[in-house]
């Protein structure tokens, strides 16, 4: 319970950036997420007679995240399923908190991608509420690039929680000293965007600054349930994040690639782990 309430202190400046950019839309948003998230887990457990666990608020982060994670026009309906979907598909069946294989949260929002792949449009700018396209849609169809300080600042159109990278930033520095989040994903990750712009002539600042990518490296990637247990683990995992979410960006179909790219590293958690274990020594 301690981790989650850390969790919820982390992301607690980006949750008010967006009820303040979005208002009754994102706090709306956040409560039928959050309220999903802990009603699904709690039946759940209800009608498997097992214990109600609802009290050491991984569903309630899990809701938040997702809720987060998505465009401010989201119908309700769309993120009381996602909720559900992320909490019992991506949680429960796997066994509950401690043993599930994917994030719940990104779960979630990849069953909301295929599901309805029409309902994260339109995006809508900050405070004024206009549909518009995003930093990485403008830079894919357009080639245009978005001003760096709106990116850093957050009067971007974008997911809830991934417009102000500062804040962002501020949660995710307060997460990582009280060791609630592991340094070395987030660290390897953004090392691995930092090097595939390089070389591919891109703008370093913009594709660390746009996207999710700062929402899921310090606040996803970093899920100690369903990231490796060793140091060499989660600099390949965070590294691993870092390369499929820049090959996306710049030769995939979509223009964002986060949710992806950490489902795709956590399948690959269990060999990670494998290989990545001292070997022990002998006398």
């Amino acid at each position: 319970m301690k981790m989650m309430k850390g969790m919820l202190i982390g992301l607690a400046p980006v949750t008010l950036f967006a009820i303040y950019s979005y208002r009754l839309d994102a706090v709306l948003l956040i409560l039928v997420s959050v309220a999903s998230a802990v009603a699904s887990e709690a039946i759940y457990q209800y009608l498997t007679k097992k214990p109600l666990k609802i009290k050491d608020l991984s569903a309630v982060v899990t809701g938040l995240l997702l809720a987060l994670s998505v465009s401010p026009s989201l119908p309700l309906y769309v993120i009381a399923a996602g909720a559900v979907v992320g909490i019992v598909i991506g949680k429960q069946i796997f066994g509950g908190f401690g043993k599930n294989i994917f994030n719940p949260a990104l779960f979630g929002r990849l069953f909301i991608i295929y599901a309805f792949p029409s309902t994260m449009d339109p995006w809508l700018t900050p405070l004024d509420g206009v549909a518009t396209a995003t930093p990485l849609q403008l830079i894919l169809n357009e080639g245009l690039l978005t001003p760096l300080p709106d990116l850093f600042l957050g009067t971007i159109p974008g997911s809830l929680g991934e417009a102000s990278t500062l804040l962002l930033l501020i949660g995710a520095a307060w997460l990582i000293y009280n060791r609630f989040a592991n340094w070395r994903i987030p660290v390897s990750c953004l090392t691995a965007v930092i090097i595939i712009s390089l070389l591919a002539g891109q703008n370093i600042l913009f594709h660390l600054f746009s996207g999710s990518l700062m929402l899921g490296a310090f606040y996803m990637a970093t899920d100690p349930i369903t990231s490796p247990k060793t140091q060499l683990g989660r600099y390949i995992f965070g590294a691993g994040v870092g390369i499929i979410i820049m090959s996306m960006r710049l030769w995939g179909w979509l223009p964002e690639g986060t949710t992806f790219a950490i489902l795709g590293m956590n399948l690959l958690v269990p060999l990670i782990n494998r290989y990545t274990k001292p070997k022990p020594k002998h006398a």
